[in-house]
């Protein structure tokens, strides 16, 4: 494997545009970054950095096969946790966690975000996600802020876990075959051209909107200035996104430590995409990485007849029920072989491993598919340098049920991010502490 190139200096954006959104009254900050606060980036990619791999699907694990009936260090191993059997300590599950909505297919985006699309405009942070949020956190560090892997088939439209502050969804990496090429796939110098003929365009017709925007602000009432900064929170994305591109493009990428892979359906391809997230992390591509296993995956694949979807509504069937928990199982198998390949890497001249330094969060915004509940979501977190080996059982009345954005707060803080709040938080998780 080649070796890592050292990140670009971040450079801030116009200055020039800054003084334009602050000179119209319309208050728009950039994200919060360390890489823009003080110390260098050399400084910051010399310090152990931490990581964050967010694996959600579609449908739920069936409540029946998934949680044990005790709690503690000494819960059983359910049909559905026996794959993750020689990770007891290096995990903890999560129950009656949840973020309080209603919406069957309808809510199962909010899984890393707390709230709904469509009601994210009055939050302090928007409808953003806890890996976007990690990722600019992160900023230029790394090649990819973050990689957001998953399909754009399946029943509602493809992946949807991953969303800006400003509500836009996060297209996904469709396959294997595509991550590959962008982790270890330089262009030709005709490519570079291109690519940096584009950014620069792109900044020229920015430069054009916002001259268009000042001159518009002056005659908007309140109610449609506040639609401008809005559209101009749009506008702070795409400066940052295209401050990236522009560094990164003389940096060449590391070596391809495989053979490149070919896109065989997202069942099959699962283990294949699980080793290149984990190269990614290896080689410091990126710290921040999503997986959606949606509709798009292929029973079939398992020899299962009937689909992944219909068989989530199983209707108490006993025969449905036992298809649709080997396709589950199967997607936990593939977590837990994940988590072997992060214990397998060893990091530095240090006893730690990938897994160490890796919070790995494994779950889905439906609680049970069947009923089409968004409540009691299947969470399960390892790694990540936090004391793990428990079930740990949060209250189930309503009065006292605790946010699963708590959970989300403390991962913030464990990525090195400094907000004590997160969407519908209340704090951080009660008994959830650092190794």
């Amino acid at each position: 494997m080649g070796p890592v190139s050292e990140p670009p200096v971040m450079k801030y954006p116009n200055p020039a545009r800054r003084r334009f959104l602050k000179a119209s009254g319309i208050a728009i900050a950039l994200p919060p970054m360390p890489s823009l606060a003080g110390a260098s980036t050399a400084q910051r990619a010399a310090e152990k950095p931490v990581r964050m791999v967010c694996v959600g699907n579609e449908f739920g694990m069936y409540p029946g096969a998934f949680w044990p009936e005790s709690a503690g260090g000494d819960y059983e191993l359910t049909p559905l946790l026996e794959p993750l059997a020689k990770h007891r300590s290096d995990l903890t599950l999560f129950s009656h966690l949840d973020h309080g909505l209603k919406g069957g297919h309808f809510a199962v985006h909010t899984f890393l975000t707390g709230v709904k699309a469509a009601e994210a405009r009055g939050m302090p942070d928007g409808g953003i996600s806890l890996d976007q949020r990690a990722a600019e956190h992160v900023g230029a560090l790394t090649r990819f802020p973050s990689l957001t892997i998953g399909s754009e088939g399946g029943l509602h439209g493809g992946c949807r876990m991953s969303w800006t502050r400003t509500g836009t969804r996060v297209p996904p990496i469709d396959g294997p075959n595509e991550l590959f090429r962008m982790l270890f796939l330089d262009d030709d110098a005709n490519a570079k051209r291109k690519a940096t003929d584009r950014i620069e365009l792109q900044g020229s017709i920015l430069d054009a909107v916002l001259g268009d925007a000042k001159s518009l602000g002056r005659r908007l009432n309140k109610s449609d200035n506040r639609k401008l900064d809005e559209y101009l929170s749009s506008v702070r994305d795409v400066e940052v996104r295209l401050d990236l591109q522009k560094q990164w493009q003389d940096v060449p990428k590391p070596a391809p430590p495989i053979e490149e892979p070919k896109d065989e359906g997202l069942t099959r391809d699962l283990p294949k995409i699980y080793d290149l997230i984990a190269l990614a992390l290896q080689t410091d591509s990126t710290r921040v990485a999503t997986l959606e296993v949606g509709g798009s995956f292929a029973a079939r694949d398992l020899g299962i007849s009937q689909g992944y979807h219909s068989l989530s509504h199983h209707g108490q069937v006993p025969e449905k029920i036992d298809l649709l928990v080997q396709i589950e199982r199967y997607q936990v198998e593939q977590f837990a072989r994940f988590l072997d390949k992060l214990k397998s890497i060893q990091q530095d001249e240090s006893d730690l491993t990938l897994l160490d330094s890796t919070m790995a969060l494994f779950g889905s915004g439906m609680g049970n598919a069947n009923s089409h509940t968004n409540h009691d979501l299947p969470v399960i977190l390892a790694g990540g340098g936090f004391h793990h080996g428990e079930h740990r059982r949060y209250p189930e009345e309503s009065r006292r049920r605790v946010p699963l954005c708590n959970l989300y707060v403390s991962m913030l803080h464990r990525f090195g991010v400094e907000s004590d709040s997160f969407a519908t938080s209340t704090g951080t998780l009660r008994g959830l502490e650092f190794a």
